[in-house]
């Protein structure tokens, strides 16, 4: 409980941010890579994932998140967005970048923002940001 001048403001919850950069689930599966993403925001964190999951991965990653809603305490599902420069890029750039995700096993142009809908109200994205509301 928090107090201020003798009134109890009640609980404050918490969260946090925590970055996953792609190497620490580049050579997992996708079964484990939705598995390790799916703990992390089932403790209340925001992922910023370096990279983008393939569509499969985030169709699986959204269905199993609509599976556990109503069977795991609080859990109310997740917002996910994904931010790219790729748009920007001419013919030869586009080439190149995507030689090197092929190579590196995914999409290193791309930040991903994964958080639980109980912390994340939304997420607003342009091509050059993200604004990620939060609840109070």
């Amino acid at each position: 409980m928090v107090k201020k001048g003798g009134k109890n403001l009640g609980k404050i919850k918490g969260f946090s941010i925590q970055f996953l950069p792609y190497a620490e689930i580049r050579n997992l599966g996708s079964n484990e890579r939705i598995k390790k993403i799916l703990k992390i925001v089932l403790e209340n964190r925001i992922i910023i994932l370096q990279g983008k999951l393939s569509s499969e991965e985030e169709a699986r990653l959204i269905g199993d998140t609509m599976a556990m809603i109503g069977h795991i305490k609080n859990f109310k599902g997740i917002e996910l967005a994904v931010i790219s420069d790729k748009e920007e890029e001419g013919f030869f750039n586009q080439f190149r970048t995507g030689l090197i995700n092929i190579l590196s096993k995914g999409d290193l142009g791309a930040i991903t923002i994964i958080g639980p809908a109980s912390i994340v109200k939304e997420i607003k994205k342009n091509p050059k940001k993200i604004e990620l509301m939060l609840k109070d």
